[in-house]
């Protein structure tokens, strides 16, 4: 059967998904996403990730027309339609809906549009998980958060696109001389602080404290950077929220970035500076073991079959 995506509450084959031409969310980016994760029959971190969703939805007043409950009951059924059911990944986007070719959003008088995609996503080469990423500093600032708030999860990512697009510049440039180069990009405040990659949080270990941009920067405010946070202390870490500079990033005993579609991956080389001995961390790699674990055992579950399966499997290994 193939792929079905959901658009306004009807499934079609994931090439036949369509939403007009005069969609606001298109014409505009008036729109907002959220990205979710699904694992051995769980969805992480669910609550977490709708409360946010609505939160967007209620700074920029798009009404979707259907309550949380109702949503999560859409979302579930269009899993099980697919049967995503492990390292799974659920898109939600919701736009203002369909309206003129003016930017008025009153003009937007036919209801919020919503499209949720389930599908299997690998941000990132396993292999990259043992080895380390290679990332640059973006000349591309971030939009600074008095203008556009970067904790509303909004369909305007221009600014994260460009630091893609130099990513990418020196990423080819590297593959033509033999190299790999870097592929994210850490992303840098008008005022030269450390904010985020182009799709990740960011990290930085020294002398075993964990340090982490703080969200008053005008950081996206990271389901899995949270995560992290409280699993790091419960192993004994001091975890700090601190303005650092890319000085610190080039210093760090270890670094490493976070997010729904990266999960944990380490940093060993940022542009020309290798980041303390140049491969993983012990400590990065002991908190990836973790944090799989975590993820693997907690949830909302949507295959009670898989989640008892797990279950057995975890009692009988004892």
């Amino acid at each position: 059967m193939g792929i079905q995506t959901y658009v306004n509450g009807q499934l079609f084959p994931k090439d036949e998904a369509k939403v007009s031409a005069y969609d606001h969310g298109f014409l505009y980016g008036d729109g907002v996403f959220e990205g979710i994760r699904i694992y051995n029959g769980r969805i992480f971190k669910f609550e977490e990730h709708i409360d946010r969703f609505f939160d967007s939805l209620s700074v920029c007043q798009i009404d979707l027309g259907m309550d949380r409950q109702s949503l999560i009951d859409e979302i579930v059924k269009v899993i099980k339609v697919n049967e995503h059911y492990d390292r799974a990944y659920i898109r939600l986007v919701a736009s203002r809906g369909q309206g003129d070719l003016g930017i008025n959003p009153r003009k937007c008088t036919m209801g919020a549009t919503l499209v949720i995609i389930t599908d299997i996503l690998q941000l990132y080469p396993e292999k990259a998980y043992q080895d380390g990423l290679e990332v640059i500093i973006c000349t591309t600032r971030k939009i600074r958060h008095d203008m556009l708030n970067c904790r509303i999860k909004s369909c305007n990512y221009m600014s994260n696109i460009f630091g893609v697009m130099e990513v990418e510049y020196v990423r080819k440039l590297a593959e033509a001389g033999g190299g790999v180069g870097p592929i994210e990009g850490i992303m840098l405040t008008h005022d030269g602080y450390v904010s985020e990659c182009t799709a990740d949080n960011i990290f930085l270990i020294k002398n075993g404290v964990f340090i982490t941009p703080p969200e008053y920067l005008g950081i996206l405010a990271g389901i899995t950077r949270q995560t992290i946070m409280d699993l790091a202390r419960k192993e004994g870490y001091e975890v700090l929220e601190d303005i650092f500079t890319p000085f610190d990033l080039y210093t760090a005993d270890e670094v490493f970035l976070c997010g729904t579609g990266a999960e944990m991956i380490p940093v060993v080389k940022i542009g020309s500076y290798t980041i303390g001995e140049g491969k993983a961390g012990p400590i990065t790699s002991k908190m990836l073991q973790v944090f799989r674990d975590y993820a693997n055992s907690n949830g909302y579950p949507v295959r009670p079959d898989l989640v008892e399966s797990e279950g057995k499997m975890a009692t009988a290994k004892k």
